[in-house]
């Protein structure tokens, strides 16, 4: 993309400051859950070692978990028969404390196993999470303004934080029970087995019966959580907004009907989670009725097996105890799956950006003219807002573009900064074809600064490192005086003053003469304007005039002007109406014209 002065987020979620783009805000994609997980395997290749280790302490404890059933099995018999048979006779008393130290070895070596697993899967789990986070903002800022334009910025936000949280308290607290709960499961079941065929077949009982909850509550889970996840997303698209636009919903009395939308979001995803609450309990009860029913069963079938001299008491014992264990593990499997489902959504918000196609752009620019040749642009949900203009701007030459809000002046200006593709022509620096070119030669020829500057909370100095992470002390004090920002040096600390909401605020005009400074010390080709001077009061306004003019000097430049004292000075001025350029000519030509510019003109000016 074009260097727009470090990101500057020129537009509101869905549109511009020049209210032309018409889109309604959407949502960013998901992917599929094969996809996913593809994307999620390549993310842990370096940690594949701590992933094993995982599953092995994860073995170990599932196996020590069998001792404490089998050895109460054990010390059933011996207290009945006061004998081992195979041992000869044994100390009732002496089994006791046999079997105690038995258990708590068992436990030991089961509580040594899961410390160990906890630290592999924190070694494995919290740097692919951290990679997750990067590659989703790695991917969202190489894909444009444009693409995220048209989507909530909410949904970014909750897809990089809560998405990302929830994937990472996934790793730490659901992995490992899940992990411990499937091998518990099929050591406990094999082990019942084990202990006599005819009641691991009694055990099987509960199969179809688990069987027929899962095919109950995985085909309504998934979009039971994905549903959940996009309220989520809405919900914090919607605060966000009540936050950021505070000023202006105070500005027009406009607070009750924007909290009403927040609070209309907060209570559907609010009931969305109260439905999942009650879904979930519902799968519950379904498996207690399993439990229960089997567990009848196994104790039945046991009193029988006794009863005929088959198997002793202490093996009904055992496989009654190999079944019980079975119960918070099963129970902790399906009681996960709103975790797992859930996280697993969230892995899809975040593979659905990570996934985004990035036009492969690998033209490079040089110097020369600016050449918009049949541009017309329609918005996806069909808006137009450019017809077939045609603009070639020289170099060195200023062109400045007035018209009313939604004259498609903002639009024109994306496409001349190389930001958005044109829905139809072409857009040429030098020959190239902007939608072309590598993002890094875009961004040494072409800078764009919007209405909407953005200052980082940082150090003034490295605020304006953004447009030349190497530059110098003197080059960026430079900067700062070829647009006039004397104030920098009034500061408690000068070019290292923290600013932002920690820090020392910046006014608006502050934080557009960094803007402007940011281009001085990009030192591009073509400047591309978007009302960049318009929130400065009247007195700012005019040095904000003063420092753009400079910072113009000797350079190729679109202005869309907020301002017709700022239009009057260009080389050429246009004059946008309903996407088409109506008038063009200087300022005295438009003048003498008659037309619509000067209208606005004697407005401005007066007669």
């Amino acid at each position: 993309m074009s260097q727009y002065v470090a990101a500057e987020p020129g537009h509101e979620p869905g549109g511009d400051p020049d209210g032309e783009t018409g889109h309604e805000a959407g949502v960013l994609p998901l992917a599929r859950p094969a996809d996913s997980f593809r994307m999620l395997w390549r993310h842990t290749s370096g940690q594949r070692g701590s992933v094993t280790l995982v599953g092995i302490t994860g073995l170990v404890a599932a196996l020590a978990g069998l001792v404490a059933p089998v050895v109460i099995g054990w010390l059933v018999d011996v207290l009945l028969a006061a004998e081992v048979p195979e041992a000869g006779p044994l100390d009732p008393a002496g089994a006791l404390w046999w079997a105690a130290a038995a258990v708590a070895g068992a436990g030991l070596v089961a509580a040594a196993c899961a410390w160990a697993g906890q630290a592999w899967l924190a070694r494995a789990a919290e740097p692919t999470v951290a990679g997750l986070r990067e590659a989703v903002m790695d991917r969202a800022l190489r894909i444009g303004s444009a693409r995220l334009d048209g989507t909530e910025t909410g949904d970014l936000v909750s897809r990089v934080a809560e998405d990302a949280r929830e994937v990472s308290q996934a790793a730490s607290t659901v992995i490992p029970l899940v992990v411990q709960s499937l091998f518990t499961v099929v050591v406990s079941g094999a082990g019942l087995a084990v202990v006599d065929w005819r009641l691991g077949l009694v055990g099987l009982l509960a199969v179809p019966m688990y069987w027929t909850t899962l095919r109950w509550y995985l085909p309504r889970s998934g979009p039971v959580y994905r549903q959940e996840r996009a309220a989520f997303g809405t919900r914090a698209s919607r605060l966000l907004g009540g936050v950021t636009g505070a000023r202006t919903l105070r500005a027009y009395d406009a607070q009750g009907p924007e909290l009403e939308r927040i609070h209309a979001a907060s209570a559907q995803a609010r009931d969305l989670s109260i439905g999942v609450f009650g879904f979930l309990t519902r799968a519950f009860s379904r498996n207690n009725r399993a439990e229960a029913v089997v567990l009848a069963a196994l104790l039945g079938v046991g009193y029988l097996l006794v009863s005929g001299g088959y198997v002793t008491a202490g093996a009904v014992t055992t496989a009654a105890l190999l079944f019980h264990r079975l119960f918070n593990p099963i129970g902790a499997l399906v009681g996960m799956f709103d975790q797992v489902q859930s996280a697993g959504a969230s892995l899809a918000r975040m593979a659905g950006v990570i996934d985004l196609p990035v036009p492969e752009r690998t033209a490079r620019l040089r110097g020369g003219a600016l050449e918009l040749a049949g541009i017309s642009h329609t918005y996806d949900d069909g808006t137009p807002a450019l017809h077939d203009v045609h603009l070639t701007i020289g170099p060195g030459e200023v062109v400045a573009v007035v018209g009313t809000t939604g004259a498609g002046k903002s639009t024109l200006a994306q496409i001349a900064a190389g930001m958005v593709a044109p829905t139809a022509g072409t857009a040429r620096l030098g020959g190239t074809e902007l939608t072309a070119a590598d993002p890094v030669s875009l961004r040494e020829h072409v800078t764009m600064v919007s209405q909407e500057v953005h200052g980082f909370a940082t150090t003034v100095a490295e605020n304006l490192r953004v447009a030349r992470p190497g530059a110098t002390a003197g080059e960026l004090q430079a900067a700062l005086a070829a647009v006039g920002a004397d104030w920098v040096a009034q500061l408690p600390h000068g070019l290292d003053t923290e600013v932002g909401e920690d820090g020392h605020r910046l006014d608006p005009m502050q934080l557009q003469m960094l803007a402007l400074a940011r281009v001085a010390l990009a030192d591009p080709q073509l400047v591309v304007l978007d009302e960049a001077t318009a929130e400065a009061s009247s007195a700012g306004a005019r040095r904000l005039d003063v420092a753009a003019a400079k910072v113009l000097t000797g350079r190729s430049a679109l202005v869309v002007a907020h301002r017709l004292s700022q239009a009057a000075g260009a080389d050429r001025i246009l004059v946008m109406e309903g996407g088409r350029i109506v008038e063009s000519g200087t300022h005295e030509q438009l003048r003498a014209a008659g037309g619509r510019y000067a209208e606005l003109s004697r407005a401005w000016f007066g007669a």
